[in-house]
């Protein structure tokens, strides 16, 4: 994309699209003829990328970085620009399963606790007729295992590879394994196959329409304080000094 199409948040940056453009880039992604990263930016990544180096490289060298959530589309107005909308990883996991039923795809589904990924598997086939999963894994980041959960993936041969351990761990395990995989699109996913599979319930639609998933997840889940500070007011009080800082200190 042309940098009038990509937008840049405290030192990353992420493609200004909508889902169809998103599902669009993936389908081409497919007929090309070398594997592809996806990467779904959300304000926890764009922090974690200031202080990690090699994290903030990997969203760099990403095919496409969609904007997931909320607060980047602060951030970006904050700075006189605007985000169309938001590609979530759930939203983003929804279009490719139906593509994947329509075009005849398989999708690989990698992480989260064991027997989650067989649940989402499940929903997802329940919702997508015909819809064909090869392969479904809990396994771990852990180096020790990449050897044997490679076997794994390049024997089911899946047009698209989920990887569901969470960020930073995900985007650098791709990063790792990728090469190797030649699988045409692999995406960190994060806690997506928790709510496909209802272990972890989504925030009312309302809430997520004017920003408050992050309110929603206190209030169910209260241990994840740590985060949300991150994510909502430390992001945005970052975006905010930015926004000061001349140009070229950006």
């Amino acid at each position: 994309m042309s940098t009038a199409q990509r937008i840049r948040i405290l030192g990353v940056t992420v493609d200004n699209l909508v889902e169809a453009e998103a599902i669009e880039r993936i389908v081409g992604f497919v007929t090309e003829d070398r594997p592809h990263h996806v990467v779904t930016v959300n304000p926890e990544f764009v922090m974690e990328a200031r202080r990690n180096g090699a994290f903030r490289r990997v969203l760099a060298a990403a095919d496409m970085a969609t904007p997931d959530g909320f607060g980047l589309l602060v951030a970006a107005r904050l700075r006189g620009n605007a985000f169309r909308g938001r590609v979530t990883g759930v939203a983003l996991a929804e279009l490719i399963a139906a593509q994947a039923a329509e075009r005849g795809w398989s999708l690989f589904l990698l992480g989260a606790a064991p027997g989650v990924a067989e649940r989402a598997a499940e929903a997802l086939q329940h919702k997508y007729s015909g819809l064909r999963i090869v392969g479904c894994y809990a396994g771990s980041p852990s180096r020790d295992e990449e050897p044997a959960i490679r076997a794994r993936i390049i024997a089911a041969q899946p047009t698209v590879l989920l990887v569901a351990y969470g960020h930073p761990a995900q985007e650098l395990w791709i990063a790792r394994n990728q090469p190797l995989l030649r699988v045409p699109v692999t995406i960190g996913v994060g806690g997506v196959f928790d709510y496909l599979a209802g272990e972890t319930p989504r925030a009312p639609v309302w809430m997520r329409r004017i920003g408050l998933e992050w309110l929603y997840r206190l209030i169910r889940q209260p241990q994840r304080w740590r985060r949300i500070l991150v994510a909502v007011p430390l992001f945005l009080w970052a975006a905010v000094r930015e926004v000061r800082l001349p140009s070229d200190q950006r």
